[in-house]
């Protein structure tokens, strides 16, 4: 029980998702590369290191006019810990660094087509099919700025720190006169004022305050264009040769906003995430697979977890975590057994729906339209509560299906169990 809860949530905490409502979670946030969120900074005229991105010795041409004095070739994937990341075919780091133009494309050539392993990756690892090669500057000192939608403040917010390149939230504990927090009006924006307090606090000096407030300014700028909800810049560079770079950048995006940033999400890399989840986010549906073999179709994220505990307690294992949410329709009804059944593991299918805003109606139009078009031959163990019930009850009633209902959670996890 406590494993299926782990997996759950540490899931859901990958996702990095925002509550629109205490019925539902979101669905996952769109995830980028690396070289992808430097390309957005890029066109928004932010500072970044000069790069190029190679998918095999095929691709050599696109260095003939990249000469640097050092090189750095990273990994593509998303995963943290690639420098210390080790490959299936015996290759060890995911990141190197060269001054030898000679020795990019052999290096290219032992990362991509083979899966790279790092603490943040599954036990196999993650098909690298993609290496940046970038230009290697030199750091003089690293900070940490970052822009996030606060709730809090009612609207975006940007933190800075000097002491960048490290773990922020221990700075925050160990140090927090190193953190400024610092709320932006959303309908004035950032000002050269607020721009320059940031670069000063940030210990930019001469000619690098201004360098410095200009990236804070551009960032911001970022920021409201692409819907983000969050860019954080750890570390923003200063170098030798005096300039302001963004080195490291991670941005997250308001996934209520796809429909104007299209060209953004068609970006998203879907690395190590199972089909379904995949294919059940298109429906806002939110689903998790497990190891049982128990379909459950619930409404609600604390209802699914309750479900999944008590599946356990009687003995049983849940299949997955699907949360239909609140605003749920006939043909997502549909589409989540069609989802619960595609997993060859699910023997039974449990479906817990306690109505608020959902209609169990809908719920029990959902259920008999995909039964019988689907020709459900696993059990279906059926526990509707809330509005609408007995008009629900009666629809399932009429169907002329083996559906066998239940009273209560307890009863219809005992029943789940028992079908098998």
């Amino acid at each position: 029980m406590l494993a299926s809860l782990s997996k759950v949530c540490s899931r859901l905490a990958k996702q990095q998702q925002q509550q629109r409502s205490g019925l539902s979670i979101p669905k996952r946030y769109l995830n980028l590369l690396e070289y992808q969120s430097k390309k957005l900074l890029e066109e928004s005229g932010v500072a970044i290191q000069n790069f190029r991105i190679l998918e095999g010795k095929q691709d050599a041409d696109v260095l003939k006019d990249f000469n640097v004095n050092e090189y750095v070739i990273k990994a593509q994937i998303l995963a943290g810990g690639r420098g210390k990341g080790h490959f299936d075919n015996g290759f060890k780091g995911g990141v190197h660094i060269t001054k030898d133009r000679s020795q990019v494309i052999p290096l290219v050539e032992k990362m991509v087509g083979h899966r790279l392993i790092t603490k943040q990756t599954p036990k196999d690892g993650i098909l690298v099919k993609k290496v940046m090669v970038a230009d290697s500057i030199n750091i003089v000192r690293e900070t940490y700025l970052s822009i996030v939608m606060d709730r809090q403040h009612n609207g975006p917010v940007l933190i800075a720190s000097p002491a960048g390149g490290v773990d922020i939230e221990a700075v925050a504990e160990e140090t927090p006169d190193k953190i400024k927090t610092l709320p932006i009006d959303i309908t004035a924006g950032i000002t050269r004022e607020q721009s320059l307090e940031v670069a000063r606090f940030l210990e930019f000096r001469g000619p690098l305050l201004e360098r410095a407030a200009d990236q804070i300014v551009k960032l911001y700028h970022l920021f409201t264009k692409v819907d983000a909800v969050q860019i954080e810049i750890n570390p923003l560079a200063e170098t030798d040769d005096g300039r302001v770079i963004s080195v490291d950048a991670k941005l997250n995006f308001d996934d209520n906003a796809q429909f104007r940033q299209k060209d953004i999400f068609a970006m998203e890399v879907h690395e190590d995430t199972d089909p379904k989840e995949i294919e059940a986010s298109k429906y806002n549906l939110n689903y998790i697979a497990m190891e049982g073999n128990i379909g459950c179709l619930v409404n609600g994220a604390g209802l699914a977890m309750a479900t999944m505990d008590i599946i356990k307690l009687n003995g049983g294992s849940p299949a997955n975590f699907l949360d239909v949410g609140g605003n749920v329709k006939e043909d997502q009804v549909l589409k989540a057994f069609q989802i619960l059944t595609s997993d060859e593991n699910v023997k039974a299918i449990l479906v817990n729906v306690f109505g608020g805003i959902v209609n169990c109606a809908t719920i029990a139009n959902g259920i008999v339209s995909a039964t019988k078009s689907m020709n459900l031959k696993v059990p279906l163990i059926v526990r509707l509560e809330g509005t609408n019930v007995t008009a629900a009850k009666k629809i399932l009633e009429q169907s002329g299906l083996k559906i066998q209902s239940a009273v209560d959670l307890d009863e219809a996890a005992k029943k789940a169990v028992a079908s098998i």
